[in-house]
């Protein structure tokens, strides 16, 4: 079984948890548990970890999506409060945050389909700008896709994704950067989920009011409303 709950996002969902702009998921397996991106804040992160009972030293990986600091600016933070995760981040993030991070934690540079924990991996690098990776969980009810804004494009993530694991996909779910998109590009993306078999969507963050409501319209009752505190769960 696998839990995902949004721990930082600038939409609300659960009362009691701060909002700002940014995202920040903490996906459980079993065992293991991976944070992907760290939220822009590293005081609101933790404030809202302490909310929902996680602990930072219990974090055993840090995902980050992209070098913006909306999914970097809390790992300072994290790592300050006891957390001495496995790092994996994109090959081309600076070198300067490399450096900074290296001498604290161990960091890895993804690859596509690098396994983070069991039945999840890094779907790898995808040219942006800027460059980005996606998390995939791989489930008995299909694909699961987690982004952080999306930025090589949502439509090219799910076709990656696609083409990588020629599985079902069973939900997206993040930001989908498509605040400044057309009707007309946001209809044709979701004519591409359609095209991909995509059953659910929980669009947040990025993602934009009015595209929110698209999304919301086309896929109905498979539309899943996010934001901090949302809790997803979905069988092994």
């Amino acid at each position: 079984m696998y839990r995902i709950i949004i721990v930082y996002d600038n939409y609300p969902h659960k009362p009691g948890l701060g909002t700002a702009w940014g995202f920040s998921a903490y996906v459980t397996s079993q065992d293991e548990n991976i944070l992907f991106d760290s939220g822009g804040s590293g005081s609101l992160l933790l404030s809202n970890l302490a909310a929902l009972n996680i602990e930072p030293a219990d974090i055993q990986n840090v995902v980050l999506s992209h070098e913006h600091d909306d999914h970097t600016g809390g790992l300072q933070s994290l790592l300050n409060a006891g957390s001495d995760p496995k790092l994996y981040v994109p090959p081309s993030f600076s070198s300067s945050f490399k450096q900074q991070f290296r001498n604290q934690t161990q960091m890895i540079e993804v690859e596509p389909g690098m396994v983070i924990a069991d039945g999840i991996y890094s779907l790898g690098e995808m040219p942006g700008p800027p460059p980005e990776q996606a998390l995939v969980i791989d489930t008995s009810e299909g694909l699961v896709i987690i982004t952080g804004c999306a930025h090589p494009g949502i439509d090219n993530i799910v076709k990656e994704a696609k083409r990588q694991y020629q599985k079902e996909i069973y939900l997206v779910l993040g930001g989908f950067h498509l605040s400044s998109a057309s009707d007309t590009r946001v209809n044709q993306i979701i004519n591409i989920f359609d095209d991909a078999g995509v059953k659910n969507v929980a669009p947040c963050h990025c993602t934009g009011d009015r595209a929110i409501g698209l999304f919301r319209n086309a896929f109905g009752e498979d539309f899943i409303r996010v934001g901090v505190g949302a809790v997803i769960v979905i069988e092994g």
